[in-house]
């Protein structure tokens, strides 16, 4: 390649081979960014403070147990098999009480999102259903399927299903009206414009609801354990509030925070995968 000065001479100039440069990202500090190691490191410092605040006097031992205990505990439910025994009933019922209640609640917020009739018959209905406490109905669903695993599944599904269904409408709502009018320009049906452009343009707010959803199924399947359950974290809790053992008491709810924490990584995790044309 060469360049013609002023002068009329020619100046020979290294052919570029690079090929093209990537811009860099211009969205300074709105891009997410993650670190592994923050989350626990913030959680390795709060039971670092509570063990030294309990053991130096600053914090009361009638109100936390020692983290060392709680720690203690555990390693006791792990040998004695008690740990699976209340683990896996809880887990089941979570598994399915919360798979119930999402399916539901998605299938009805599509519906909602995407057709007028459906709007104006389930809205009010979703609108009424929403605000009603869940445990409140707990006596209720035992009369209708018993004491057994039917109530707990069924209030569990519920307490999914009304933020799932909010989260669905509202998110189908949000998708950009223009890439639909654009599918429509190029001759897509409907089916294909609802596949290919309604559904995972609303994909990132019915993630965003499933986080909600399942942390409150969490919430009712303890509440749900809590009566007429001889085996479940609930249970677990609750037997050890009554005898004011605090070690067992914040086992159970460790248990918990760490299934909380579980359910969070299994959300974000399909988010990378279905969400990866964010990117």
């Amino acid at each position: 390649m060469t360049d013609t000065l002023q002068t009329g001479r020619a100046v020979s100039r290294p052919p570029d081979h690079t090929g093209p440069r990537p811009v860099p990202f211009r969205g300074g500090g709105f891009r997410p960014t993650t670190n592994r190691w923050a989350g626990a490191l913030v959680f390795v410092l709060i039971v670092a403070f509570v063990e030294i605040g309990l053991r130096a006097g600053w914090i009361s031992k009638l109100t936390l147990p020692l983290p060392s205990d709680v720690f203690a505990t555990f390693v006791q439910l792990y040998e004695s098999g008690l740990l699976w025994k209340h683990l896996i009933p809880s887990l089941t019922r979570f598994v399915v009480g919360a798979t119930l209640g999402a399916l539901a609640g998605i299938g009805v917020g599509t519906l909602i999102g995407l057709f007028g009739l459906a709007r104006a018959g389930l809205v009010p209905l979703v609108a009424a259903l929403f605000p009603v406490p869940k445990i409140a109905l707990l006596p209720l669903f035992v009369i209708w399927f018993g004491i057994g695993e039917g109530s707990k599944y069924a209030l569990i599904a519920l307490g999914t299903f009304t933020p799932m269904v909010v989260a669905t409408y509202g998110a189908v709502d949000n998708v950009d009206r223009t890439l639909i009018r654009m599918g429509q320009s190029f001759g897509l049906s409907w089916g294909s414009i609802v596949r290919k452009i309604v559904l995972p343009g609303a994909m990132p707010g019915i993630l965003s609801g499933l986080r909600i959803g399942l942390a409150i199924a969490i919430i009712l399947l303890v509440a749900a354990e809590m009566l007429g359950a001889q085996y479940g974290i609930g249970a677990y809790i609750l037997e050890a509030g009554s005898l004011y053992d605090l070690e067992r008491l914040f086992a159970g709810v460790v248990i918990l925070s760490v299934l909380g924490v579980a359910t969070s990584a299994v959300v974000a995790w399909v988010e990378r995968r279905v969400l990866r044309w964010r990117s």
